[in-house]
């Protein structure tokens, strides 16, 4: 993954902090380049100390909130409450702004869609530095660039979203063991119409008759008369202390990995309640597990294969993967439906693929021929997970899309002067340094890196990198004080 060496200002007074500033950044989550400064930018906004709560209507379940706000802060202040987050990404660790950047989107996206469908406004610090508000019905085209937007379009300063009311605060699953991809994608399909939310890991190592083999995890908000008397509590966290040997995944290890994984569902199906966190956010039981994967670290590719593909596309791929000899610890193979109000949003109908592995000299060419398989596909990569796609792929894969939010970025920022190392890498933003290809094809360390993470600090506060200070990977501050205003 890509790093960068910056400041990182945070402040509570977000709308004083990001005046004039070219890029803001939450919890640093996403895989990619998209939270990074540009090459020549020396600072971005950090958000997370603008973490208040404004106000929050329980009749309308509508929350007003800073875009610093962090899930985790959020899912424990409301879940007690008979709340959630109506649309949830595989971590908690995330801001409300990064989840309304990215269209956030999670198991029920065949149900519910992306996180900007419930959002009822937004509130911005534009390029020329006035604050304006957008909505479904106002500065339209602002919002829909916005959501899904990779944060280029403005600061967000403020967040309302129409949170979803759940009957207890437990999980109802059904998990099943399947032996083959094709198998795998019927029942996945079929659970869509019963299971509001579905997802799906995949052994993509094992070829032949078992190629696509995995574990098929069906889930639902449990009904009170089903659920434990006693309310959920977070879980208590472990963390990988320091980087492991970078060769330690390889195809060997995986291989054992993924058969143990496979295996240990010794039963066709599983059916019990089961805490939040494990359904939704398996791997934040383990704070910093990306240093498995050593210095260089890792890279996610997450695509999204339409219906209009065809049925074996999914097969496919993982075809394409096996010839390119990926061998991934973290399959995971969802169901989509209809696009978001986003314009550069990730989801379609049809269904997506996420692989992570590791970062090495073959990573570049593996992208470059994945690229080429999704966009004969009529497919689109994920921009929060993205960090070595080329400019040319990525055009090619958004034809009918990019146009129109370029068109409604150059209104609201004819200078570009909100920017990003992603945006310099897939649109051609210009920078105020030179710099080489192989900069920015993410071939290098494999980080978001901005210098330490502060986690007390006062109104503002920067962290200026040394060169002896190690980058921070996927690492954020501890979950941020939450307050109501």
């Amino acid at each position: 993954m890509p790093v960068a060496h910056a400041r990182e200002l945070r402040s509570e007074d977000l709308p004083g902090l990001t005046a004039g500033m070219p890029l803001s950044r939450g919890l640093g989550r996403s895989y990619g380049d998209s939270s990074l400064p540009a090459p020549g930018d020396d600072a971005v906004a950090g958000s997370t100390l603008a973490d208040r709560i404004l106000s929050f209507d329980p009749d309308s379940g509508i929350l007003r909130a800073e875009a610093g706000l962090s899930l985790r802060d959020m899912v424990w202040l409301f879940l007690p409450r008979g709340f959630f987050t109506p649309v949830s990404p595989g971590t908690q660790y995330v801001t409300l702004g990064g989840m309304v950047a990215a269209d956030i989107h999670g198991k029920g996206h065949h149900r519910d869609g992306c996180f900007g469908h419930h959002v009822t406004s937004l509130r911005l610090r534009v390029a020329d530095g006035r604050i304006v508000d957008c909505s479904p019905t106002k500065e339209r085209d602002l919002f829909r660039a916005t959501v899904g937007g990779m944060g280029l379009t403005g600061h967000i300063l403020e967040v309302s979203v129409r949170l979803k009311r759940i009957p207890s605060p437990w999980i109802a699953y059904e998990s099943v063991r399947v032996d083959d991809i094709d198998a795998y994608m019927a029942a996945l399909k079929e659970a869509a119409s019963t299971w509001p939310q579905t997802v799906g890991f995949i052994d993509c190592t094992k070829g032949g008759r078992h190629l696509g083999r995995g574990i098929l995890i069906k889930g639902r908000w449990a009904e009170r008369n089903e659920a434990p008397p006693q309310p959920p509590q977070p879980k208590r966290t472990r963390s990988v202390p320091f980087n492991l040997p970078s060769g330690l995944i390889n195809p060997f290890t995986t291989r054992i990995f993924n058969a143990l994984t496979y295996w240990k569902h010794w039963s066709r199906v599983r059916r019990g309640i089961i805490h939040p966190e494990a359904y939704f956010y398996p791997l934040d039981k383990l704070l910093n597990w990306n240093r498995a994967y050593g210095r260089r670290g890792f890279t996610q590719y997450q695509c999204l294969l339409p219906n209009a593909a065809g049925p074996d596309a999914p097969r496919r791929f993982l075809e394409l993967l096996r010839a390119q000899r990926v061998a991934s610890p973290v399959c995971v193979i969802k169901d989509h439906g209809p696009e978001s109000i986003g314009l550069l949003s990730f989801p379609c109908p049809g269904v997506s693929v996420a692989v992570d592995f590791p970062v090495n000299d073959r990573t570049q060419g593996i992208v470059d021929a994945l690229n080429d398989f999704v966009i004969k596909a009529g497919g689109r990569v994920y921009l929060a997970k993205d960090a070595f796609t080329r400019e040319e792929h990525y055009r090619a894969m958004e034809p009918r899309r990019l146009p129109e939010w370029e068109a409604i970025r150059r209104r609201w920022d004819p200078d570009k002067t909100m920017r990003s190392r992603q945006s310099v890498r897939l649109l051609g933003d210009r920078v105020a340094i030179a710099v080489s290809p192989t900069d920015m094809s993410g071939a290098g360390p494999a980080a978001v890196a901005p210098g330490p993470a502060l986690t007390s600090v006062p109104a503002v506060a920067s962290s200026a990198p040394s060169p002896s200070e190690p980058p921070l990977v996927a690492e954020g501050p501890p979950p941020s004080r939450s307050r109501t205003a």
